[in-house]
């Protein structure tokens, strides 16, 4: 499964009762109230458990964090800079 796909399957499960039907891959998250300043360390938990990489707080921005396509590339960033498989 992508980095993309497990991300989204996360928000979806999470935040949004299982309806993933309205999201995309660029839907902005917290312009659309789907995600807010709290669950966004929640999920930032979740990428450092789930692709075992460390997000740096400075990484923790409305930028990086606006879509689950943004999230996505941070998550292939991050994995490249510490050496691992960006995907």
């Amino acid at each position: 499964m992508t980095p993309q796909k497990l991300i989204s399957d996360y928000i979806v499960d999470v935040w949004m009762d299982g309806d993933a039907e309205s999201l995309e891959p660029d839907t902005p998250l917290t312009e659309l109230n789907i995600i807010d300043s709290m669950g966004i360390f929640d999920l930032v938990g979740f990428l450092q458990r789930e692709f075992s990489i460390t997000v740096p707080i400075q990484e923790v921005t409305l930028k990086n964090f606006r879509s689950v396509h943004t999230i996505s590339a941070l998550v292939g960033r991050l994995r490249q800079d510490e050496g691992g498989n960006a995907a």
